[in-house]
């Protein structure tokens, strides 16, 4: 058994977290010999539930959790922490305008940010869950400028399985068997998620989804529409909002940080931008990336045809319109 890292999950006490803290402790995301603390982070009047999580989570006997941290504390919940989930943000309200949403976020973000910036260890790796995720995290990133830039990211994960279950399932193949299906852009309804660059194998051979599907006017149609309004569709469904998937999402997103992905195969991350494939930098973007030693590089050389571009454009706009925002909220401040 190796040292315990710390590991901080905020917004503790709701819906995702209770997915994920056990996806976490069990060793789903660092490896089965990691052994853990947990720092679970919350505002104070969910101090009440935090305390029902914490004795679930003792009475679970996992033999990896070393121990747990419940506070409503950002200076104690991200001490020395070596990755973050940031769960916790302001919902959307009903008639909630998006500037409104996004004024909200950055004084949750700031003070995140700054605690990041003052407790956490240098190297510590961040993932933002919380909506509006790619902004959220653009703004995080500018309150703690002493971790690098290329350490916050947004989840477009949860957009990544869904495209990806998608695909199998039209095909009636295995999940597993569905690879590099992207997420280009912003979590939001303008993501675009694209099956023209993802291989499958059907019958034990292995074809580009395209040459597979054969059916243009569903990949530039239905799958997009679908996997862009998933979330609603499950909050019509269920009348909340995805939980267990966006706790799986945000394990297989951090797992692949820390571990790499496979030769050949690439994941969906927001990550700051550098301009690649025309997009506007400095705005946190997802793109395919590779991973290897915890540090993750944009896939490059991969075919954006007219249809694509077109969507890389409008959800690189809505990004900026964003950082606009919330950048003016932050100068104001």
């Amino acid at each position: 058994m190796s040292e315990p890292i710390r590991v901080v999950v905020t917004g503790a006490a709701g819906q995702i977290a209770y997915s994920l803290l056990y996806m976490i402790a069990k060793g789903d995301v660092f490896g089965p010999n990691q052994q853990l603390i947990l720092h679970l982070l919350d505002i104070p009047p969910m101090m009440g539930v935090l305390e029902g999580v914490v004795m679930e989570l003792a009475d679970c006997a996992l033999p990896l959790l070393a121990g747990v941290v419940p506070t409503a504390d950002p200076a104690v919940g991200f001490k020395d922490v070596s990755a973050a989930f940031l769960v916790g943000a302001m919902p959307r309200k009903q008639g909630m305008e998006r500037k409104d949403l996004l004024s909200a976020n950055v004084k949750i973000f700031k003070v995140q940010g700054e605690a990041l910036n003052n407790h956490a260890k240098k190297n510590v790796k961040v993932l933002v869950v919380g909506n509006p995720a790619n902004t959220n995290a653009l703004v995080c990133s500018h309150y703690a400028p002493s971790i690098p830039k290329e350490n916050f990211t947004a989840m477009t994960r949860l957009d990544q399985n869904r495209a990806q279950a998608q695909i199998a399932a039209r095909l009636a193949v295995g999940i597993s068997k569905v690879k590099n299906v992207i997420i280009w852009g912003n979590h939001s309804s303008t993501q675009y998620p694209d099956a023209k660059n993802a291989t499958v194998e059907v019958d034990g051979t292995k074809k580009s989804v395209v040459e597979a599907i054969a059916n243009n006017d569903y990949l530039n149609g239905e799958f997009v529409e679908t996997v862009q309004k998933r979330g609603a569709a499950v909050i019509n469904a269920r009348k909340m909002s995805s939980a267990m998937s966006a706790a799986k999402a945000a394990s297989d997103h951090m797992r692949d940080w820390f571990a790499g992905t496979k030769d050949g195969e690439f994941v969906s991350m927001g990550v700051v931008s550098d301009g690649s494939y025309g997009t506007a930098k400095d705005v946190v973007f997802s793109f395919p990336v590779q991973i290897q030693n915890g540090q993750w590089k944009i896939v490059q050389g991969l075919s954006v045809d007219e249809f694509a571009r077109g969507k890389l454009d409008l959800t690189g706009k809505e990004l900026l319109e964003e950082k606009e925002e919330a950048m003016a909220v932050c100068a104001a401040d």
